[in-house]
């Protein structure tokens, strides 16, 4: 990297910056929404979340993360709606009380009862899935409890309004010569690691980001942010979402600060030939430079492409492959390499399971191979495992059991393109080898694709060379 000298320290407190702030106003956010639901639930409650409301309201305005615009019409909606208090039709008066600076909470004063109500109207934590052996048997224990709903008004819709905006991705300023060096501290770790990764649980393992950042740090935020946890990815980390240099800076980052304890996997998009079409050369050379793309190309070219958990879980970003016969196959290969148009690293970063598939069979992506129940039966005997873990694919609940529980799909990207109401899972490997799944589910917007057939209708991958099948590639 020459003279230039990388902070990773600061580059990853700036990626986090933002996110930071955007938690802050989203609670003050929250206390104005559980005043107002207060206030409906009327009762005693009532003059109590009509104070807390307007206080809630001034801490938000206080906390704005983004343009100062914005944030003082939010409160003064509310406080033309409220109609209490020394403040005017505007919401400008003096009497809403201290913001978040003096310490001021607009909670600390409900009552026990208000406490209650508070919990009934609150948004839910993401839900977990629970396995556990019961000898031979797997039994999956998934409670869906769905949040009950809030007895919002219309003028409500601005602070929920208010809440979206929040969370709406926002640039990291990041110079090109940190890129750079991110790129090629990283090759180096890559390089000096193996390209099959034996990994000892515990361990949090994630699926497809998809330049998903705001998503890939509620990802964090739930299972602990490294060095809280140890965590493992299966690949794709750019294309499609609208911060792929964000969601793989802080994924390099942390990787060259945790190398010990913080893997990633190559996925079908770490290859020039697709995110060269599906939108991460274009982000490249939008905001730095061609040049940097291809810095990240080499930088991809040397990412290990498998992992083996306590020898008992086997993880790829696709699937199995016809060539694989033995794991000192997947050690030979050598790197750095681009993903080859055919044979065992493109079967890895490629194939799919198929329910309706004996054997192997043929792909509709157009590029290596579907396999069914016995393929995964017999490579699971054959090598002592337990477990194939993969991703790839966009699964309804963000995880997919496949062959009898012996395989798992994960996929981390809630909304995924923002045309499905997929949630999104990450799984949790614990020391004695017990996964339990947290998903953070999706908003409940209208998704512009149905289950049905999803992975057959949803947005397709460009095809990788003319040689291959006219029928295009998905995902």
């Amino acid at each position: 990297m020459g003279d230039f000298d990388l902070n990773v320290d600061s580059l990853i407190q700036r990626l986090l910056e933002n996110f930071k702030k955007q938690k802050e106003a989203e609670e003050h956010a929250q206390k104005l929404l559980i005043a107002q639901q207060l206030a409906a639930a009327g009762g005693a409650a009532a003059a109590v979340a009509t104070a807390s409301a307007a206080a809630a309201a001034a801490a938000v305005s206080a906390s704005s993360p983004t343009s100062s615009s914005s944030y003082p019409a939010v409160a003064a909606s509310f406080g033309s709606g409220l109609g209490s208090g020394s403040g005017s039709g505007s919401g400008s008066g003096s009497g809403s009380g201290p913001g978040p600076s003096s310490g001021y909470d607009p909670l600390d004063e409900l009552t026990e009862q208000q406490r209650r109500l508070l919990q009934q109207y609150s948004i839910s934590p993401p839900s977990e899935t629970m396995i556990s052996a019961d000898g031979d048997q797997i039994t999956v224990h998934h409670p869906r409890e769905e949040p009950k709903k809030s007895r919002l008004k219309l003028r409500d819709f601005f602070v929920a309004e208010f809440v979206r905006s929040c969370r709406t991705g926002k640039q990291v300023q990041m110079t090109e010569a940190e890129v750079r060096g991110l790129c090629l501290k990283s090759r180096e770790i890559f390089l000096q690691q193996p390209i099959l990764l034996e990994l000892e649980a515990p361990l949090i393992i994630c699926g497809d980001i998809h330049g998903q950042y705001t998503d890939l740090l509620r990802l964090f935020e739930y299972g602990g942010f490294p060095p809280a946890a140890n965590y493992l990815f299966l690949g794709d980390y750019v294309d499609r979402g609208k911060q792929s240099l964000e969601t793989i800076c802080l994924l390099l980052a942390y990787k060259i600060k945790y190398p010990e304890n913080f893997f990633l996997l190559r996925g079908n998009h770490e290859c020039a030939s697709i995110n060269r079409i599906y939108g991460f050369y274009d982000e490249c050379k939008r905001r730095y430079n061609v040049k940097l793309w291809k810095t990240f190309t080499d930088c991809f070219n040397c990412l290990p492409v498998a992992a083996i958990i306590d020898e008992k879980i086997f993880c790829c970003h696709g699937g199995l492959s016809p060539d694989l016969q033995g794991m000192e196959q997947i050690r030979r290969l050598m790197r750095p390499t681009d993903v080859p148009d055919t044979g065992l690293l493109c079967d890895l970063l490629w194939s799919d399971p198929d329910k309706d598939v004996q054997g192997w069979g043929e792909n509709d992506r157009g590029v290596s191979f579907t396999f069914g129940v016995d393929v995964v039966s017999k490579f699971l005997n054959r090598h002592e495992l337990d477990l194939i873990c993969r991703a790839h694919q966009v699964v309804e609940d963000g995880y997919e059991f496949f062959a009898r529980r012996q395989l798992v799909t994960l996929f981390s990207a809630p909304n995924y393109c923002g045309e499905f109401d997929n949630a999104g899972g990450m799984m949790t490997v614990d020391d004695t080898l017990m996964c339990s799944f947290q998903i953070l589910k999706p908003s409940e917007k209208k998704a512009k694709y149905l289950y049905s057939g999803m992975n057959s209708s949803r947005p397709t991958t460009p095809q990788r060379s003319a040689p291959m099948l006219a029928t295009n590639k998905k995902k």
